[in-house]
């Protein structure tokens, strides 16, 4: 199983910037994409079906703002939208796919950069998550997370730590949450791979066009699997070159 996760930054975008020509390469068998910015009607979906995909979309109410996807090669059995939550699936944010041996969960956590209420909601978002994932866990053997998870884990996951320390995403409380969700029976799969990996980040500023050029980014895109899938994890890649958003796109390839 080959598992791609990707913000996007508005899906509508990114197809204008070539994302149909790179899922032609078939860099993956499941395609998770965050924010997509745009409701299932807002897409030509023959662009992703007539690669082989069928497609899962959870869009957000809010017209033009977050939303999930995934387009799939291997059929699902259950498809769930959202979390039961009601402003996380009023933003649109979480799908779940179940596969014969594997339960696929795509999330685009919060930012909590645009202020106090944001920053708030985040940390509430992110209570209601755990709870949810680790009861998931209990009820599924093997479970794998994809997603923009707006947290730069360490210091080996951010280009200026010192300068970020009072900066939404490098916050201490919400660098404690993801060092709890770690502990707690999951696997960031690209650390288990990479461990002393300097320079792999996975969104860069828009605001100043250099960064990206200079790699000033932040690694706030995770797949992590549950325990009892890391013997299973073959390998856990970043793609920087590809540039269709300000994030870029990471995989992870799982056996059997």
């Amino acid at each position: 199983m080959r598992i791609i996760s990707y913000n996007t930054n508005g899906i509508r975008a990114a197809i204008k910037k070539g994302l149909i020509d790179w899922l032609k390469t078939n860099p993956a068998d499941i395609i998770c994409i965050q924010e997509t910015k745009a409701t299932q009607n807002d897409v030509d979906i023959k662009l992703f079906t007539a690669l082989g995909f069928d497609v899962y979309w959870f869009a957000a109410q809010k017209k033009g703002y977050s939303g999930v996807a995934v387009f799939t090669k291997i059929k699902p059995v259950n498809v769930i939208y959202g979390t039961q939550f009601a402003q996380s699936d009023f933003e649109g944010r979480v799908i779940q796919l179940d596969f014969k041996n594997v339960t696929l969960v795509n999330a685009y956590f919060p930012s909590g950069t645009s202020g106090n209420e944001r920053q708030t909601y985040k940390y509430q978002w992110l209570d209601e998550m755990y709870e949810y994932l680790q009861t998931l866990k209990k009820e599924k053997k093997h479970v794998i997370l994809t997603g923009d998870y707006n947290i730069a884990h360490t210091a080996l996951d951010i280009h200026d730590p010192k300068g970020n320390k009072n900066s939404s995403g490098f916050l201490p409380e919400e660098r404690a949450w993801l060092t709890k969700f770690l502990h707690n029976g999951w696997i960031d799969s690209f650390r288990y791979i990479h461990p002393e990996a300097v320079g792999a980040y996975t969104w860069w500023s828009q605001r100043f066009p250099s960064v990206r050029l200079q790699n000033k980014g932040w690694r706030i895109d995770y797949i992590c699997v549950s325990e009892s899938l890391q013997n299973k994890i073959v390998d856990a890649k970043i793609f920087p070159e590809i540039k269709h958003s300000d994030h870029c796109p990471i995989y992870v390839e799982i056996n059997g």
